[in-house]
């Protein structure tokens, strides 16, 4: 018997731990935590070994023979499917323009060599998949501070009070930051926990606030007034750093605790007290942003606000509150090459219209909103959008109403899916490229940012079970055929070379952890001159850019609908044990969790005569789905609530089809709900009927 230890990088969901996998006589046996998480690792990191091991993921490259979605096949070699995508791609380009292949992924760190793909392909529309996610929080990080959200990290373990609101950590797991939060705790870090339910964070709060769905926007206007009224901001800092600060407290006059107490039912006394013990650690408090925002139509808006709490108790750039993020440049070291540099920025305008359409100047351009590329798809306006290439990318179960989003696809030729595991959206594709699961492939390396930057790879710790590639074979073996000569490379030794060369890193030094640091101890940068890429140099209170596209940088409180007679706001989040629907179908985590629950309060629950394990009927928009009712007082009752990812339908998923309900589905052409301030899908704006089954 042979065993062996390969440091990796979990795959499991977009944190990407550092791993430690036992290999014996060729098979992964068991994965823990690698360095520096010293063996701990999340219920699906420990699952990974499943995914492997799965012989109902996509095991060949296939090309679709019968209608969309009908789920006829063709099994093809990879020269056969690759020479197919390269030849439609090419006759697409040749007929539509060069922009009219669309690209959308699920971000990440590993972007960079399919990136220069498109790049040398000439393409202006790449797309992530963070209009479902947390572009509310992008843009609005960009619209106070001039930077995106990376430009700040979360000092967890040295904070006197943290806040979560839209952040579930303890159940949206990052292991580190779970780590730091529990280390901060046990050192006398408060918690306070903002949300329509007792979520596992809540259980181990200081103070719990539960809101009323919808209000969160009201809640932290009410706690601006507060703090400013009762003068508990920091002063220098705001002098110093805080632009048209007058303008934020003539607007927030109005917003009293008391009217907040009306809108949120949380009592003005807990919102002046909540001002209070944030004075008392300021400045080391962190009111974390938030990750899912695609929430509320003013959730860019909630997030604008918690970014300004922040300046105010003087937390950006603080130990214990937002550090600025370090670079390797920062700490004096030199960056990875990049295979984007190889190719020019492509000249076309975005089909999403985001940087030069009027009202959509003011967004992120980097990776746009693609749920707009759709909407040009259908209009072929700005221009005729014929190719799309999901990559690792589900919108069929990301964005809202599977059918209404299948229907505005409609007029694409050519839909490419490289992925891992089965989803609506492979189910659907004209070609299925399967990529190796993490365990079975090599990525290019990772810049990790943070208070000690540092490089991280991921080795390959066993060979590929099936006929599946690694990502950059795959673009590597597009860009051979599409006659991109610089991204033409047969081994990820020379990939690796090419990132590392003139760093001073070799691969020899990523043998023991596969992690490289930058730094040797953490580097907190001051607030100083060029801190903040506003005009100003400042936090800015007023964006031109927002103003510019007809939005205001502070607007006026709208309270949301209330839910019609017999009806629930549909609200949906994440658990410890699955990472969105990718992972339902696995079968160490679906033996944990095989379908989700229904939440529901009480008091209404009563009303309905349904009790904790009754299956009940949720429906809306022509849908319907059985779902077990978990009865607690700890969900608003306004509100029912459950784990988004599960409904699945597809025959080749034994364990998850027709388990629990599906979320998406109960939002009625959803995909047109968005926030324009920050653009992103506003999914909990639907309400749903429930009942007894």
């Amino acid at each position: 018997m042979s065993k062996e230890y390969v440091n990796s990088m979990c795959g499991m969901c977009s944190v990407r731990c550092p791993i430690k996998v036992e290999v014996v006589d060729g098979k992964a046996e068991y994965i823990q935590g690698g360095a520096p998480l010293k063996g701990s690792l999340c219920p699906r990191g420990a699952a990974g070994t499943a995914l492997s091991y799965d012989d109902e993921r996509p095991q060949y490259p296939m090309v679709r023979t019968g209608k969309r979605g009908e789920g006829k096949w063709k099994q093809v070699s990879w020269d056969e499917a690759l020479d197919y995508v390269a030849d439609e791609l090419t006759r697409i380009q040749d007929t539509y323009g060069k922009d009219s292949v669309l690209f959308s992924d699920r971000g990440g760190p590993f972007r960079d060599f399919y990136r220069a793909f498109l790049r040398g392909i000439g393409t202006a529309n790449y797309n992530n998949h963070d209009s479902a996610c947390a572009r509310n929080v992008q843009n609005a990080a960009l619209s106070v501070f001039g930077f995106g959200r990376k430009g700040v990290s979360y000092d967890l373990k040295n904070a006197k009070h943290v806040i979560l609101q839209q952040r579930n950590l303890f159940e949206a797991i990052n292991v580190a930051e779970v780590n730091n939060l529990l280390a901060g705790m046990e050192n006398g870090c408060k918690l306070s926990v903002i949300d329509i339910r007792a979520n596992v964070p809540a259980t181990k709060a200081d103070n719990f606030y539960m809101i009323r769905p919808g209000t969160d926007y009201a809640f932290n206007l009410a706690v601006i007034n507060t703090i400013i009224t009762e003068e508990l901001y920091d002063k220098d800092f705001v002098a110093n750093w805080v632009e048209d600060f007058d303008t934020l407290k003539d607007f927030v006059q109005q917003y009293t605790p008391e009217w907040a107490a009306e809108e949120t039912g949380i009592s003005a006394d807990a919102i002046r007290d909540f001002c209070h013990q944030l004075a008392e650690a300021a400045p080391s408090v962190l009111w974390h942003p938030g990750w899912m925002t695609a929430r509320y139509s003013d959730s860019f808006y909630m997030t604008r606000t918690i970014y300004i709490i922040n300046a105010l108790m003087g937390a950006i750039g603080a130990k214990g509150g937002l550090p600025f993020m370090n670079k390797p440049g920062d700490v004096g070291a030199k960056g990875l090459n990049s295979f984007m540099n190889l190719y020019p920025k492509p000249e076309g305008k975005r089909a999403d219209g985001i940087g030069w359409m009027e009202g959509r100047k003011h967004y992120d351009a980097g990776p746009g909103l693609v749920n707009l590329a759709y909407e040009a798809a259908v209009e072929e306006n700005p221009y005729p959008v014929k190719a799309y290439i999901c990559h690792r990318h589900d919108p069929l179960m990301a964005f809202p109403d599977k059918d209404h989003v299948l229907k505005m696809w409609e007029s694409i030729e050519l839909l490419v899916v490289p992925t891992f595991s089965w989803s609506d959206t492979a189910w659907n594709a004209d070609v299925v490229l399967p990529i190796s699961p993490y365990l079975e492939r090599e990525d290019t390396i990772m810049t990790k940012n943070g208070p000690k930057p540092a490089f991280q790879i991921r080795n390959r710790a066993i060979d590929p079970i099936y006929d599946t590639k690694a990502i950059w074979e795959i673009y590597a073996g597009l860009a051979k055929r599409m006659g991109l000569d610089k991204l033409d490379y047969d081994n990820i030794e020379d990939i690796w070379k090419f990132q590392l060369e003139g760093t001073g890193v070799s691969l020899e030094d990523f043998k023991k952890t596969g992690i490289v640091s930058l730094a040797s101890d953490p580097l907190y940068k001051p607030v100083k001159e060029g801190s903040f890429k506003t005009p100003s140099g400042k936090v800015q209170i007023i964006d031109a850019k927002l103003e510019a596209d007809g939005l205001p940088s502070l607007k006026p409180y709208e309270s949301p609908e209330r839910p019609p007679k017999d009806k629930f706001r549909i609200t949906f989040g994440r658990c410890a044990l699955h990472t969105q629907g990718h992972t339902v179908n696995n079968s160490l985590l679906f033996e944990r969790m095989p379908e989700n629950i229904l939440w529901i309060n009480t008091a209404k629950a009563a009303e309905l005569d349904i009790a904790t394990d009754d299956y009940v009927t949720v429906g809306s928009n022509g849908y319907e789905a059985k779902i077990k009712a978990f009865v607690t007082d700890f969900v608003h009752p306004e509100c029912v609530f459950m784990i988004h990812g599960f409904g699945h339908t597809l025959p080749c998923e034994s364990r998850a089809k027709g388990m629990g309900a599906a979320d998406n589905l109960l939002m009625p052409k959803g995909i047109k709900k968005w926030d324009k301030g920050g653009g992103a899908v506003a999914m909990q704006e639907h309400f749903i009927s429930v009942s007894k089954a």
